[in-house]
């Protein structure tokens, strides 16, 4: 028997009843096609389903343990399959007409299923003590997987007898009823919260019917008469009963059955609430709805069953939706403290693998299972003081006056009376004494286990007898000044009116404040396991001297403060050692300024998120990830760092390493990254303090000496002329700022500012470069007449420097040296670049030659006072040249056209292309240099800027790949980097930026798609015969396609089950049109080229499909490009968000590209590599 709702937008003719099933005696010999009618079928009117795009809800999906694509034949012998969808979940086996029905055409109840079995080729029959059903698979694996989990669902159950009611549904009310527009009744069946329809009432007895009915998306109305319609969100079903009475009754049961899915569902939303509560705490089955109070364990309906079973004794079972009553505040507040995952940590701690449960589970595997874990207690963690009565009751009596739940359960089920006498009169009992110390939740668990029986097996062997030790706890308490907690970071100084005076303790983990000393209830409390970052401001932030910052997991912020600096350092200490594990203990050593939580990936391993305990000391980020020691990361020391994906990602690139911080929570990540950047930023206006390379020389200093390498080695008078002062400044002031994100270029900066940047830089210095305490040695040494005997003593003085202050004077004499080689250029020798930098290093006056003396010799010396490697110095020497050279050949390629344009070159690495606006003409020619990390959207901007379009609301300006004469083209993904684009392109292939006139319609129509996947008929045709198609290449061929998030399928019709071809998506580039010389059959074609990324086997295909319209062409090309990018088509905030500063690499350690976050390793190892062809690379690594 089916229901079936025709197509949104086509009719379609459907049996009433299920394949196996027709109403009419002679039709049997007709099979149902949807293009056939019969006496036997009806339509229903569009008005009976709703709309198409409502998703299906997610209680039909609660319990599906296997679903998928099989063929099914009818078993009055019919030789035709007709493909179903079929689910199967713990209770039914049902089966649609496709994946996308809400309501089945048939289902089997598991609970009178007698057999599964393997019946010919790819086939498996289901039978029941009256029906047969058989189905077929794809493939013998499919078909193996489908018999295993059936039998592993359907072993060892109580069969129903056919004479009694059949289902293990309490029916709350039955009979038959006549769905509008049928010529027969169905047998309709209310139970509890959902409503079932069967042909009649034999097949309710042996458990086969149409579909079921979840009623908490349910509503009844009633109609005329005898009628009433039941309206969910997929289907209206109008019902006529047989008399008006009947219909009262049923519209009334239903209502009923409403109220029982609606009514109660805030308990066991509240009990969910807790993640590890939402599955079965002894089977794993999803959305569990019943609990056992005692145990404090969140069960599913079949393994209460089997908890029934053992008897109130032992487990007192009842339903987080009807035993409203039952659950107390108190009562949900201990499961939601506890948690099946917790719990489990005692009840379930040594379970074999054979013996756990799964949810398809059979009865008397489930029980034998729940008897062995609650009766036996056979799986629990037996406590140290087991077998020791006396010592479990004190330990009992000493645990209910704090606030471990998990510790009372572990003592009450191992052994503690809970009934036992505390030795005072005022309290009793362990009860008495927990309500007395305001632990009412410890109160509630003893009062669920006054009477229960504990678990009886005993442990082989005799356990030492053991004194009790309470859990260590971190405990203090005082008076604290504390702000009304919020949801925003704190970014106004908050004066002493804005705080109150607040009694705060800490205790068993939770950190609670009141209003004062004398109250009892806390106004609020934090556990340490909500807390996830502590950080500690500076002093006098605010209106109190000493303050602290507490975020909790959700997202709020809790400013305390204290004019008492022990008792401020006392609070820190002990709230950072409350939530830090034992495993970053070492973290607590440290003077932090932030500690706490974070998750994070690193390496090429970035399939899983990890857990990372983090502390910011200075301008160092101490980390502790799981299972690995402690290790440093030297902030200012790093070649990236940068935030991406929607500021939910802090990206640290290292030398050999990236490390992705992610955001699980917007207020605390905001103030670690806050944090971070200002660590990583120049701390103050000594050497050591300053952004520096891995080599420990400033940032600063070698992005000036790079530039003026490729750039100003031939500027006459370089270091000598003075830049522009306003420029200088502001160069200064960014590089102060952050000297990382800021890449010299040439056009935008002006050689004679950078030098004069690098200069005011050394002179500004706080210190010197040769620092206070050795300077006046230095310049002593020039008056030393022995050049042998002086050049040691230069040694000495150079052994002395710090470790920065060294690497930055070899860097810049190494720099100095290479200037004056090529003085017959730039006309500034030894003596002129002397004169320059003696006062400047130095910071004297100039009024005398001794700074310069010292400054010369170190140049004229060079190789000796720093040891160089004559042959690697020549080495660089001729690299220069060659730049000089190829600058020359480049300013003769690209003539200067006036005085304000500065030649285009590679001499800053990048590749230089020629890229075209709107229309391929000369007039519209733009020549870009294009770096390793350049995005197309990057490269749009690029050129609309420099024509001084704006870029408004809805404009989707893109770069686009133009092939094949102008007949192919392709927009480029907005994120797309476009350097590996420029080393692919043919010699007819160009860069073109124009708008994507169909952008906003694919925008459009992907908003509107329920599911990625696309599948219809296009024309096909193959660049070259694909061995086995058997196609000719010169005509194009009607196939059906399919496109899912994984893979494009080829099938020779509909009604194929093979596909002839297979594509991974990821590896598909689809260009829109088709090159002429085929004679495409429409212009709506595309061109897709397929290219493996096996590398010792590359493999590229291309092939061409033809669409009916432009419409039907831009939805396949919408739904390519969003499983490509994950949705992710364009923007949200426009292109105007996609010109960001580039934070680019040091340039003297190569070019270190991100790793994705998403991809296979192969990609992940393939982006680091990406852009490692730069001609001029050797330049980097000279030292």
């Amino acid at each position: 028997m089916s229901l079936q709702v025709p197509n949104h937008h086509k009719e379609r003719i459907c049996s009433l009843y299920s394949d196996d099933e027709v109403l009419d005696e002679d039709d049997r010999s007709s099979p149902p096609w949807p293009n056939e009618s019969s006496k036997s079928s009806f339509c229903l009117p569009h008005t009976g389903r709703l709309s198409p795009s409502i998703k299906e809800d997610s209680s039909q999906l609660a319990a599906v343990i296997k679903m998928g694509w099989l063929d099914k034949n009818p078993p009055q012998g019919a030789l035709y399959y007709q493909r179903r969808w079929v689910k199967l979940d713990v209770d039914y086996l049902r089966y649609f007409d496709n994946e996308k029905e809400v309501y089945s055409k048939g289902l089997i109840s598991t609970a009178f299923i007698t057999s599964v079995s393997s019946v010919g080729e790819l086939k498996f029959e289901v039978a029941t003590n009256n029906r047969t059903f058989i189905f077929r698979a794809e493939s013998e694996t499919e078909r193996n997987e489908w018999v295993c989990v059936l039998r592993d669902c359907t072993g060892g159950r109580h069969r129903q007898s056919s004479l009694t009611s059949g289902s293990p549904l309490a029916p709350d009310y039955q009979g038959y009823l006549e769905l509008r527009g049928l010529r027969s009744k169905l047998y309709t069946v209310v139970a509890s919260d959902k409503v079932f329809l069967y042909k009649n009432i034999d097949d309710y007895r042996i458990g086969v019917g149409i579909t079921s009915i979840d009623m908490n998306v349910g509503n009844v109305k009633d109609s005329d008469r005898r009628s009433f319609d039941l309206t969910t969100p997929y289907r209206i079903f109008s019902f006529i009963a047989e008399s008006e009475q009947m219909r009262e009754q049923w519209v009334k049961a239903m209502r009923e059955a409403i109220g029982e899915a609606l009514s109660n569902s805030e308990v066991v939303e509240r009990i969910w609430a807790e993640p590890s509560n939402s599955s079965c705490a002894d089977c794993g089955a999803p959305k569990p709805d019943w609990a056992a109070i005692n145990l404090c364990v969140v069960i599913c309906k079949r393994c209460a069953g089997e908890h029934r079973g053992l008897g109130p004794s032992i487990s007192k079972v009842r339903s987080l939706k009807m035993d409203k009553k039952v659950w107390t505040e108190e009562l949900i507040q201990v499961f939601l403290g506890l948690g099946n995952e917790r719990v489990n940590s005692f009840w379930a701690a040594n379970i074999p693998p054979s013996e756990a449960l799964s949810p398809s589970s059979g009865s008397e595997d489930r029980r034998r299972f729940i008897t062995n874990k609650y009766r036996q207690g056979k799986y629990r963690k037996y406590h140290p003081l087991y077998g020791n009565q006396r010592e479990l009751n004190n330990a009992l009596c000493i645990n209910v006056q704090c606030s471990d739940l998990l510790e009372t359960l572990s003592l009450i089920f191992c052994g503690a009376d809970v009934n036992c006498s505390t030795g005072m009169a005022s309290c009793p009992t362990p009860e008495s004494l927990a309500s007395t110390h305001s632990q009412p939740l410890q109160a509630e668990l003893l009062r669920h286990n006054l009477n229960t029986e504990l678990p009886q097996l005993q442990v082989d062997g005799g356990m030492d007898l053991e004194h009790y030790q309470p859990p260590p706890t971190v405990s203090y308490n005082g008076f604290l000044h504390k702000t009304a907690s919020m949801g925003r970071a704190v970014t106004e100084r908050k004066v002493k009116e804005d705080f109150s005076r607040r009694w705060c303790t800490l205790n068993d983990g939770t950190f609670s404040y009141y209003e004062s000393d004398k109250n009892a209830i806390p106004n609020g409390t934090l556990k340490d396991s909500d807390i996830v970052c502590l950080a500690v401001d500076a002093p006098d932030k605010h209106g109190f001297e000493f303050t602290f910052e507490l975020y909790s997991e959700s997202d709020r912020l809790y400013l305390f403060g204290t004019d008492d600096p022990d008792s401020h350092k006392e609070w820190v200490k002990c709230i950072a050692k409350s939530f830090i594990p034992a495993s970053a203990e070492p973290l607590l050593r440290l003077s932090f300024e932030r500690i706490g939580r974070l998750k994070c990936k690193d390496g090429l391993n970035l399939q899983q998120s990890k857990v990372g305990w983090f502390a910011l000391t200075g301008s160092t980020l101490h980390v502790y990830l799981e299972k690995n020691k402690g290790e440093e990361i030297h902030l200012r020391k790093l070649n990236e760092l940068s935030i991406q994906q929607d500021n939910e990602v802090l990206v640290l690139v290292e030398k050999g390493r990236t490390l992705y911080i992610e955001g699980e929570r917007k207020l605390d990540f905001a103030g670690w990254c806050a944090a971070i950047q200002a660590a990583a930023g120049s701390g103050g206006d000594t050497l050591s303090q300053q952004q520096l390379t891995e080599t420990d020389i400033p940032v600063i200093v070698l992005s000036c000496i790079d530039y003026i390498t490729q750039c100003g080695l031939t500027s006459e008078g370089i270091y000598r002329k003075s830049g522009v002062n306003s420029r200088v400044a502001a160069l200064c002031e960014r590089f102060r700022q952050d000297a990382r994100s800021l890449r010299l270029k040439e056009g935008e900066h002006q050689v004679d500012d950078v030098s004069n940047t690098l200069k005011r830089f050394f002179r500004d210095l706080e210190e010197g470069l040769f620092t206070t305490e050795n300077g006046s040695n230095w310049l002593g040494a020039t008056a030393i007449q022995d050049e042998n005997e002086k050049i040691s003593e230069y040694k000495v003085l150079l052994d002395r420097l710090p470790r920065v202050n060294k690497a930055t004077l070899q860097a810049l004499i190494n720099h100095l040296y290479c200037v004056q080689r090529f003085a017959d250029l730039n006309q500034m020798n030894l003596h002129n670049l002397a004169i320059v930098f003696g006062p400047t290093l130095f910071q004297t006056d100039g009024k005398d030659y001794t700074a310069g003396r010292a400054i010369e010799d170190l140049i004229q010396h060079y190789i000796l006072i720093f040891e160089v490697d004559e042959q690697q110095l020549n080495k660089q020497l001729e690299e220069i040249k060659a730049i000089i050279k190829m600058r020359e050949k480049l300013n003769t390629k690209f003539p200067v056209r006036n005085a304000d344009i500065h030649p285009r070159t590679e001499g800053d690495g990048h590749f230089i292309c020629t890229v075209y606006l709107e229309e391929l003409k000369a007039t519209a020619e733009q020549h870009v240099k294009i770096p390793g990390s350049m995005t197309a959207a990057e490269l749009a901007y690029e050129v609309l800027d420099r024509r001084n379009i704006p870029v408004k609301e809805k404009d989707y300006w893109s770069c686009w790949e133009v092939c094949e004469n102008q007949e192919i083209e392709r927009p480029l993904h907005y994120q797309e980097r476009v350097l590996p684009i420029l080393h692919s392109v043919g010699n007819e292939s160009l860069l073109l930026i124009k708008k994507q006139p169909a952008m906003d319609a694919m925008i459009t129509y992907l908003g509107t798609k329920v599911d990625v996947s696309k599948h219809g008929m296009m024309k096909f045709r193959e660049e070259r015969a694909f061995l086995g198609l058997g196609l000719p290449t010169g005509n194009f061929h009607d196939r059906f396609f399919i496109l899912n998030s994984t893979s494009l399928r080829m099938y020779k019709d509909v009604r194929s089950n093979k596909p002839e071809r297979d594509w991974g998506v990821k590896n598909l580039k689809i260009y829109l049109g088709i090159k002429k010389k085929l004679r495409p059959p429409t212009c709506w074609g595309l061109t897709v080229v397929y290219e493996s990324k096996k590398q010792d086997k590359p493999e590229r295909q291309q092939w061409y499909l033809c669409c009916e319209t432009q419409t039907e062409m831009r939805e396949w090309y919408a739904t390519f490009l969003s499983i490509q990018y994950e949705g992710n088509l364009w923007p949200q905030d426009g292109l105007q968000q996609s010109r960001v500063s580039r934070v680019l690499p040091d340039t003297r350690h190569g070019n270190v590209s991100l790793i994705p976050l998403r991809g296979s390793e192969n990609e992940m190892r393939n982006s680091v590599a990406a852009f490692s062809q730069d001609a001029l690379a050797l330049l980097r690594d000279v030292r």
